[in-house]
């Protein structure tokens, strides 16, 4: 588990495939003292293990599914990538609850000034978009951020200068692929009203369940 508060920047390395999979090598530009193999590293948001540490050098492999879902089958040599180790339980949440299991790609489709802030819009699929709400959270190549607006189509969201220069957001130009993670807690919620489980089952709304009809009956829908 991570919080989308990125620790710091990276470079790739070295790229080796490894049958349908990856192994890729990572140079962080901070002190990995502490880390160890078998640790979770989130690399662009994508929750990786460290198989070879080597000072601030560490190597993961990426499974195909990972490289499929996310911006990782395509990096290269010399990229620039976000960089959060696992969520320790007495450290303080500061971003929200990210997985570190991407949901899918978006692509940065504008960026403009305002004030202090850098105003990114960014153009994803309906089947991101639907997990979105105003003012809800999104991981962006593993950043926490916050929606400010969104559409079935894109969505806005406000970077102040410090994210800008922490992460590779600042680096991004129109058209740049990046990894999105939905809020999880919008998609458990869904599943949950909409397969509220087989007869007989602790959800079975015969027996007192929750369903749609339910929550709209009452109101929250």
């Amino acid at each position: 588990m991570f919080t989308g508060i990125i620790e710091g920047l990276g470079t790739v390395t070295a790229i080796h495939p490894s049958g349908q999979g990856s192994r890729l090598s990572i140079t962080s530009d901070f002190d990995l003292t502490g880390t160890r193999i078998g640790d979770s590293i989130a690399v662009n948001g994508a929750c990786l293990t460290a198989v070879i540490l080597e000072g601030s050098r560490f190597t993961v492999d990426v499974s195909p599914e990972t490289l499929k879902r996310s911006v990782l089958g395509g990096i290269r040599i010399g990229e620039r990538v976000n960089l959060e180790r696992a969520l320790r339980l007495s450290d303080r949440l500061d971003g929200h609850l990210v997985s570190g299991h991407v949901d899918g790609t978006g692509t940065l489709r504008e960026r403009k000034t305002l004030a202090n802030a850098i105003v990114i819009t960014y153009r994803v699929s309906e089947s991101l978009s639907r997990y979105m709400i105003e003012k809800g959270s999104v991981a962006v190549d593993g950043t926490s951020l916050t929606v400010n607006r969104c559409d079935s189509t894109s969505f806005e969201v406000s970077i102040i200068p410090h994210t800008a220069g922490l992460t590779t957001i600042g680096l991004k130009k129109v058209g740049d692929p990046v990894n999105i993670e939905t809020d999880m807690i919008g998609k458990y919620v869904e599943r949950f009203v909409l397969n509220p489980g087989r007869p007989g089952s602790e959800a079975d709304t015969s027996h007192g369940g929750i369903d749609r009809a339910l929550l709209a009956k009452s109101g929250f829908i």
